[in-house]
């Protein structure tokens, strides 16, 4: 017997996720020195916490829904952009600020591929493979570490959070050339010159504008 519940928690778990950014920052910014980088990176490993609850609970219940899919990788990708700004404003140093970049660079290509696959290739999805699991647990523990830390650069465990976050990216950049990999075959053969998918390109453009 499936069960499905009126409301799907998993949803509502996901929905929490995106909630939590506007209150991650007001307390990184405003809450007192004394305790803001410390409450910081606990607001963070609870949305961390409902990133692993909801797709746990979702598989469990058997209430996985489209709309879920859709919302869960958005709420990821933007607690981690918004976490990642946070940290490259208050470090201001080039040491951050490149694995930062990196990441969220390859988060928008990587949707920018999936949304392309799913209109133009046969390939319609690509699933998420071990190397990017590992990526995202060394990119959440780094974060959690270097939020936890603040501005200190002499300190061991801000130094554990840039290598861990220097890991993260370059498990970033290589899940990315997976991804292309899998879609090159459509995309090499996008590149030639079709007239005809030119055209309907050209329509599509003028409808959005």
């Amino acid at each position: 017997m499936n069960f499905k519940l009126p409301i799907s928690l998993p949803n509502v778990l996901t929905s929490l996720r995106i909630l939590l950014i506007p209150v991650l920052v007001l307390v990184f910014y405003f809450a007192p020195m004394e305790w803001r980088y410390l409450a910081a990176a606990f607001i963070f490993s609870l949305a961390s916490a409902t990133d692993w609850l909801d797709g746990y609970l979702a598989r469990r219940l058997n209430a996985m829904t489209p709309f879920g899919a859709f919302l869960d990788p958005v709420a990821d990708k933007l607690i981690v952009a918004v976490a990642l700004i946070l940290l490259v404003g208050v470090h201001a140093n080039a040491i951050l600020a490149v694995p930062a970049l990196v990441i969220v660079g390859r988060e928008i290509v990587v949707s920018a591929l999936r949304e392309w696959m799913a209109k133009y290739s046969d390939r319609r999805s690509v699933a998420v493979s071990f190397v990017g699991k590992v990526k995202t647990a060394f990119q959440m523990v780094s974060i959690i570490v270097l939020l936890a830390g603040g501005p200190n650069l002499d300190s061991p465990m801000v130094i554990t959070g840039y290598v861990l976050l220097y890991l993260a990216a370059a498990l970033t950049l290589w899940s990315m050339f997976l991804y292309l990999r899998v879609a090159w075959p459509d995309l090499s053969s996008g590149m030639v010159n079709d007239e005809s998918a030119r055209d309907q390109q050209t329509n599509e453009n003028q409808e959005e504008s």
